[in-house]
């Protein structure tokens, strides 16, 4: 079990690493996005190991990895100058 846990840590790290590098200008921090990604594997690991049972370690590093990125896309920041709209005046 505790090789499931480093796993998916080690996991969230990698995918930290990976939107880090790719995506630096659209999400804040890197330390926010490393303790992100972290959290998120270990709450997947936690949610798909309490889910199935042990002996699933495959399946909780998917569901791991499902969670840390889905955790990590609600960081990103939209692209492009069209952020400001001018309002239609009344």
């Amino acid at each position: 079990m505790m090789l499931e846990v480093l796993g998916s840590a080690l996991l969230g790290v990698a995918l930290s690493w990976a939107a880090a590098g790719r995506l630096a200008h659209r999400l804040p921090a890197r330390p926010l996005v490393f303790c992100t990604g972290v959290a998120g594997a270990l709450f997947g690991d936690f949610v798909t190991h309490s889910a199935l049972g042990p002996g699933t370690v495959l399946v909780s590093l998917l569901g791991a990895a499902v969670v840390a990125a889905a955790s990590l896309s609600l960081l990103l920041r939209p692209a492009g100058r069209h952020l400001r709209r001018r309002s239609i005046p009344a």
